[in-house]
């Protein structure tokens, strides 16, 4: 995606990984870094709208810290169980995790994920009834997900592709507000009765507060107009993600809802960084 906006723009775009702290390391440089449209973030959900609320010794608050420029794509989470849980839909894993507290147990690649916090908001709407197991990324939990050690999850479509074609996991509901094209027949947990269990992993392009409005809408225009092209749109699905291309206020607004949403889950559980 990153050459064809290239293209556009005449520049490289030269790509750093800055990993630690659930992202605050990389995201503290940028917020550091002059407002001269040079310096940009690609970041997560956790970034935008889970750290400010793990860790209020931050020492800033990305939504003030980072103009937005757009929500560039979006991993819906899936509510998914193994094969030995007898539920057919989302419905039916709420009825038996309520009337049984603490026999189920959910899993998530890490305390504070948007898979952490989604198992957890599912969990409370129950009554605090799944107990919840945390685990150092996608591939262990999914061996224990397959193992039957937990009984449910709240992956993106990535980790699970294959499992699930092989039949050994169970996808009962979609995170988002319309199907996902590879699982056509996987109702929305809209559609399933969950509206509140919208969510996933999405990623906003931001740059540090200050840069100058015409470079923020001249990003946010060639990004949509790379995300526009087919193959583009193609290669981000395969990926598992949804392409998306919002405008910079619109942005904006999706990030301060989202931050207020995961900010009520983390009190509400008492949920701490490991």
């Amino acid at each position: 995606m990153s050459s064809g906006v290239e293209a556009n723009l005449g520049q490289r775009f030269l790509v750093e990984s800055k990993p630690g702290a659930d992202g605050a390391i990389g995201t503290s440089e940028v917020v550091r870094a002059p407002a001269d449209g040079y310096t940009l973030l690609l970041g997560p959900t956790a970034v935008f709208a889970v750290i400010p609320h793990l860790f209020p010794t931050l020492g800033f608050d990305p939504l003030t810290a980072l103009d937005p420029i757009s929500l560039l794509a979006d991993a819906p989470l899936l509510a998914v169980v193994g094969t030995d849980v007898p539920a057919r839909s989302l419905e039916d894993l709420a009825r038996y995790a309520r009337a049984s507290p603490g026999k189920y147990n959910y899993g998530s690649p890490g305390t504070g994920s948007p898979a952490h916090l989604t198992g957890a908001a599912f969990s409370q709407q129950l009554g605090n009834a799944v107990v919840y197991v945390p685990y150092k990324g996608t591939p262990p939990m999914v061996q224990a997900l397959l193992a039957g050690d937990i009984q449910m999850a709240f992956p993106t479509w990535t980790g699970i592709i294959g499992p699930v074609k092989a039949g050994k996991l169970r996808v009962l509901a979609v995170m988002a507000r319309e199907r996902m094209a590879e699982l056509p027949e996987v109702p929305t947990t809209i559609e399933a009765g969950f509206p509140q269990l919208v969510g996933g992993n999405w990623w906003v392009l931001a740059a540090p507060h200050g840069t100058s409005p015409r470079i923020i809408e001249r990003l946010a225009a060639d990004f949509r107009k790379v995300l526009a092209d087919a193959a583009v749109r193609k290669r981000i699905g395969e990926l598992g993600h949804v392409p998306i291309g919002l405008a910079p206020a619109e942005t904006a607004a999706f990030l301060k809802s989202e931050s207020a949403r995961y900010k009520m889950v983390v009190e509400r559980g008492g949920i701490k960084p490991e």
